[in-house]
């Protein structure tokens, strides 16, 4: 069976500006990255403001269980079905996140899809790509830099070194780098202090420029930043440090959307890239207003499964965007509903109908939890060759039972043609237009009755585990006047708890908080579940094992 990079290499692309002029972006307002990519230029984002991007086209968002080794194809299945869409007719853009070398070369893999429905260029996309994330990691050490620059040059502002916040980042998993001293070594060689690195993608600077309107915002929001304090508590920002404007000279130019196609020549605009289960994994607000002032439809992803990645759509991007989605998908397979019911990956190519019909509750909750969000569900689910027609039967029964119907779809390997059905439901509920699109909490809920309502209403939790240390930050983000902002929960991806190990849809159990941050620019307080890490480390046997170069330069092992 071919690869996704050799199915991938074996498509012959289109000019990118035959796919821009396809999405109704000018020949002009392309910025060509080579042949088959480009940015879209900033006079292109701001006539498209003008045109009202928010209240344009229709806004489908594709989310999934919670994931297992099993795989489900999230990613997969929003290129499936914006290629499916486009093939009946209907203006279709694909907004996707832009992939982290770390879990590339870890284990997960790249991040552009799989089979007949990828966007390409694959390995341009996997690794490297525009040099966005260079400059976002760039930006967020510069910042680091001039904090201990401050504190060596006399400390005007009164910083205290035991209260510095802000960490470095670099975008690979790397667990040597989590916690650190620097400054070591002599006084010429800086202020000796305790520091630490955080994966690119779970960065505030990563958070803020998929946040931003535009630059004017990007900046503003980049001066909020707090870096630390001083030994009496008064906030220490990145304005404060001098270090705003040159921040938002390093990302301007990657703040331009960029613009790929699929293998079936749908545009796609794949921009920015933070984790769900640490950040608020979702794709930039610039490049999803964008595609609805171009398209009829946009078809959008949220990283991990419905509890994180939908969760932080609605109730961050989406209140901070002014962004009203109208329809949801949730994406499963029949062999990751398996391992949910308790079967080892080693036996998931036997048929199993009872393990299906134990894990689907997994995905039924996950359902259940979107249409609490007032959004019109289907379930889409990836075919495997394995998959028999009982098991299949078996999630479809259960979907059934909770009025949900859940369709069968074969785009790996048939690409828009193997999700028409699910296009079709998907367009029935756009004209249906039954969504009524309602965020979890309210804006003045305190801060720890947020993440109650998450922890009960979404992962149901018995009791959040609030030490009296967090508590005491809580309130003092209030007291700071941040009270507002909703909170992004950083926990295990593969569990409705905290505990990675309880598959299925466990509850009653106990969400321990662990610290919580504050994210002023960013506009939304992290609060670290359980034992969840904000840089990753590498598998015993990482992807960067078996990724390498031929005798003609070209990239092996990549997937």
């Amino acid at each position: 069976m071919a690869t996704d990079l050799e199915i991938a290499r074996a498509t012959s692309l289109r000019p990118i500006h035959e796919i821009a002029e396809r999405a109704g972006i000018p020949a002009e307002g392309l910025i060509p990255y080579g042949r088959t990519k480009a940015k879209v230029d900033f006079f292109v984002l701001a006539g498209a403001g003008r045109a009202g991007a928010a209240g344009q086209g229709k806004l489908v968002l594709v989310t999934g269980i919670s994931p297992t080794a099993a795989g489900e194809g999230k990613t997969t299945t929003t290129i499936g079905l914006g290629d499916a869409l486009n093939a009946l007719g209907t203006r279709t853009m694909i907004c996707l996140r832009e992939p982290s070398l770390g879990p590339c070369f870890g284990v997960k893999g790249g991040a552009t899809g799989g089979g007949r429905a990828q966007v390409a260029p694959m390995e341009d996309i996997n690794l490297h790509f525009t040099g966005d994330f260079h400059a976002i990691t760039s930006a967020n050490n510069l910042l680091a830099a001039m904090v201990d620059n401050h504190l060596y040059w006399g400390n005007a502002l009164g910083l205290d070194p035991r209260r510095v916040t802000w960490r470095r980042s670099m975008d690979m998993n790397d667990r040597n780098l989590r916690n650190m001293v620097v400054g070591l070594g002599g006084a010429v060689q800086g202020v000796p202090r305790e520091d630490g690195f955080d994966i690119t993608v779970a960065s505030e600077v990563m958070a803020i420029f998929c946040l931003a309107r535009d630059l004017e915002d990007l900046q503003a929001r980049l001066g909020r930043i707090i870096v630390g304090s001083t030994r009496d508590g008064t906030s220490v920002t990145a304005r404060d440090i001098k270090a705003d404007g040159a921040m938002a000279a390093l990302l301007r130019d990657a703040l331009q959307p960029n613009l790929v196609q699929t293998l079936e020549g749908s545009p796609a605009l794949v921009h920015g890239g933070p984790f769900a289960n640490i950040a608020h994994g979702c794709n930039s607000v610039i490049a999803t207003r964008l595609g609805l002032a171009l398209a009829d439809v946009v078809v959008t992803e949220a990283g991990f499964g419905a509890d994180l990645g939908a969760e932080k759509f609605l109730d961050i991007k989406c209140t901070a965007a002014g962004l009203t989605p109208d329809a949801a998908v949730v994406v499963a397979t029949v062999r990751a509903l398996k391992m949910h019911g308790g079967v080892a990956k080693a036996a998931l190519g036997a048929e199993d109908v009872a393990a299906v019909e134990r894990g689907v509750v997994n995905l039924a909750r996950h359902v259940e939890n979107m249409r609490k969000f007032g959004l019109p569900v289907v379930v889409a689910l990836n075919r495997f060759t394995s998959d028999t027609d009982a098991e299949i039967a078996a999630v479809q029964h259960a979907m059934a039972r909770i009025g949900a119907e859940a369709f069968l779809c074969t785009h790996w390997s048939d690409g828009a043609a193997g999700a028409a059905d699910l296009a079709r439901a998907v367009r029935r509920l756009l004209d249906e237009g039954h969504a009524r699109f309602k965020p979890l909490y309210p804006p003045e809920l305190p801060l720890a009755d947020k993440l109650r309502t998450i922890a009960r209403e979404i992962y149901h939790a018995a009791e959040v585990q609030i030490p009296p240390p967090v508590a005491a930050r809580l309130q003092r983000f209030e007291d700071q006047g941040f009270g507002h902002v909703p909170v992004c929960v950083a926990k295990t991806q593969y569990s409705f708890s905290s505990d990675s190990t309880r598959l299925g849809a466990p509850e009653g159990h106990v969400l321990p908080v662990r610290e919580v941050r504050l994210s002023a620019g960013a506009g939304f307080v992290v609060a670290v579940c359980g034992d969840i890490m904000t840089m990753p480390g590498l598998p015993r046997k990482p992807a960067a094992e078996t990724i390498n170069l031929d005798a003609d330069g070209a990239i092996q092992g990549l997937f």
